[in-house]
């Protein structure tokens, strides 16, 4: 069995390595030249641990093959995976034109008969729309091959994307035909050996886990950020709070840790598309809608916490700590800093960021306040002669600073620890004027 994915990016470059790790021969399509060739030379377009040394072996071994050629990949392939963008339009719905151009072109050289997989996040209704568009494709060259649509959401976290794909915690699979669910079985045999759970279902049903899953894990940490907000007001501890709830067996500890808001290229997107999705179907989402709300007031309540604690910002240098959206990934796709850093140029601040992997990103998505940022060489460098220090994302070099030098290397003493690395170290409260979330 052969194996087509069509993108090279976050999702489907890990799709397209896991599976030729897996013992099947995957052909990776993009139409930019620029991530083919970055492959072929051994190096990754993105950045995701593990993905570059993986990549390299079963590229070597000859499992993995890539190409810009769209007509190849569907004339050689039995499955062909679609995992292109699906980018938020202005009033929050998912873009589909990339979907919808790679059906297509799929009905343009269809040979065979294949199994197309959405693997992007798509909108429910997109498998018939992918349907519709490549049997039209193929009506006008007059030509008829059977072929079976089938929606396989991925559920990978940025920076434990490896992990996620091999030892997943379900693999849904929808579809309308056995004969597809057995090609499916065939691409995930090794995790349908190890017991993997499998889910089974239609294709609208399938669309939707993806979403609801998402939307859900938004909600739990808008919910706790509220409460941490809360926590602050009536001098209780946000993190006690969470590990208590976190232990009822009907709540569990996940994602229940309050900080600056969420961020990346699921959750912001997600949230917006099911509440988009649901609009046009008539449904209102309150939760939903109350949790992006939530979000995005909770980043600019971090900013109103730095500027309580130190009075007007005009002139004062702040060390911005961790640019991108999490650790161990080089994405500030709806990063709280996005938000956050602005903020702080507005009122008046000069910002020393250090990011270890957030400054290719940072230099274009925060272009606009270029002048008042400056990139620092590390996190020592980022807080000499700083006013205040505000670490946003909890890379783990942040985890083990010298604080005494720290302090040392500062002007000034204010420390906002927006991740609540610190909320346990007596050192940050001794050497700082420390200010957690959620917490007295």
């Amino acid at each position: 069995m052969k194996i087509g994915v069509v993108g090279t990016g976050y999702v489907g470059l890990v799709t397209g390595v896991c599976l030729a790790d897996f013992g099947l021969h995957v052909l990776c399509m993009d139409v930019d030249r620029k991530k083919i060739e970055k492959i072929k030379q051994g190096e990754t377009p993105i950045y995701e641990p593990g993905l570059e040394t993986l990549m390299n072996k079963n590229y070597n071994e000859g499992r993995l093959q890539v190409t810009c050629e769209m007509e190849r990949c569907v004339e050689e392939s039995d499955v062909i995976f679609i995992a292109v963008g699906t980018p938020p339009k202005e009033d929050g719905s998912a873009d589909l034109q990339y979907v919808l151009s790679v059906a297509e072109e799929i009905g343009l050289y269809i040979n065979g008969y294949k199994v197309v997989v959405d693997k992007s996040t798509v909108p429910v209704g997109t498998g018939r729309l992918v349907e519709k568009t490549i049997q039209k494709a193929m009506n006008k060259r007059g030509v008829s091959f059977e072929f079976d649509v089938v929606s396989n959401p991925e559920f990978l976290r940025e920076g434990k994307a490896l992990h996620d794909f091999t030892h997943p915690d379900r693999v849904v699979i929808g579809t309308r035909t056995e004969k597809a669910v057995d090609v499916m079985k065939e691409v995930y045999r090794v995790l349908y050996l190890n017991k993997t759970p499998f889910l089974f279902t239609d294709i609208e049903t399938a669309e939707t886990i993806k979403y609801a899953s998402n939307a859900f894990l938004a909600v739990k940490i808008s919910f706790i950020n509220e409460i941490a907000l809360l926590s602050e007001k009536v001098g209780a501890n946000v993190q006690d709070i969470a590990a208590a709830m976190g232990m009822d067996g009907r709540i569990s500890p996940k994602f229940l840790h309050a900080g600056p808001g969420y961020g990346g290229s699921c959750f912001p997107k997600d949230t917006k598309a099911l509440a988009d999705i649901a609009q046009k179907e008539g449904v209102e989402l309150y939760i939903v809608r109350a949790a992006i709300k939530a979000n995005e007031r909770q980043k600019i309540k971090m900013v109103e916490k730095i500027e309580k604690a130190m009075g007007p910002l005009e002139g004062k240098t702040i060390a911005i700590l961790g640019l991108t959206f999490k650790p161990d990934t080089d994405d500030m796709r709806e990063a709280p800093s996005l938000t956050i850093v602005p903020e702080l140029v507005k009122k008046g601040a000069r910002i020393k960021a250090f990011c270890p992997k957030g400054f290719k990103e940072a230099k274009w998505r925060l272009e606009e306040w270029k002048e008042k940022i400056t990139y620092s060489d590390d996190e020592y460098d980022a807080v000499t002669d700083a006013d205040a220090l505000v670490l946003i994302t909890e890379w783990n070099q942040f985890r083990g600073m010298d604080l005494k030098r720290v302090k040392k290397l500062m002007k000034d003493s204010f420390f906002f620890d927006l991740r609540n690395v610190y909320s346990r170290d007596e050192r940050a409260r001794e050497n700082f004027q420390y200010f957690p979330v959620g917490l007295s």
